[in-house]
């Protein structure tokens, strides 16, 4: 049995969640409304305020979807109650970010500032000169925007200097050595 498939999802009192016959989960909120197929071979039931997924087999694919399905509608419920966010810091001489309207403008070592505009539904905030933090509903979109951020410039292993997450730790290599 899937450890993760079998626990249940509760349901908070302010949300609403309806799943139609094609496994369409529609989930709103007090934060904003997810929406996502889901796999159409789950039996999702709602059962006054918890969700459970069950599986019709124990082939592979199934015991794979399983855990996904439930961990999808567990992630959207908590998207609409309290959000997610990642954190981001800028190491490095002269290397710094600014917000400018909905756009986050970086230096980072580059002729030009890069500019990037948020997409919709995700919110970018500045702290200092050198912490961004990346805000959204949506835990899929929230880290593939964090992760377009961090490729701008990755932290590289001599110094450490670039863009990393603040739980990510920078594997460093030692430099060349005198005579």
């Amino acid at each position: 049995m899937s450890r993760i498939g079998i626990k249940p999802v509760t349901i908070p009192a302010n949300v609403e969640v309806k799943i139609d016959k094609n496994n369409y989960a529609v989930v709103k909120g007090p934060k904003g409304q997810l929406e996502q197929q889901l796999a159409k071979s789950m039996k999702i039931e709602i059962e006054g305020n918890e969700l459970t997924v069950s599986r019709p087999n124990d082939e592979k694919t199934n015991r794979s979807l399983h855990g996904l399905t439930r961990t999808l509608i567990s992630n959207m419920v908590v998207g609409v109650t309290a959000g997610f966010d990642k954190t981001l810091e800028i190491v490095g001489v002269g290397y710094r970010a600014q917000k400018q309207g909905n756009k986050l403008v970086l230096n980072l070592g580059f002729s030009h500032p890069v500019e990037m505009e948020d997409p919709q539904g995700i919110e970018t905030a500045v702290e200092g000169t050198n912490k961004i933090i990346v805000k959204g509903i949506d835990k899929q979109q929230v880290g593939n925007y964090a992760a377009v951020i961090r490729d701008w410039r990755r932290p590289e292993p001599y110094k450490g200097k670039g863009i990393k997450y603040t739980n990510e730790v920078v594997r460093r290599k030692a430099g060349k050595t005198g005579k």
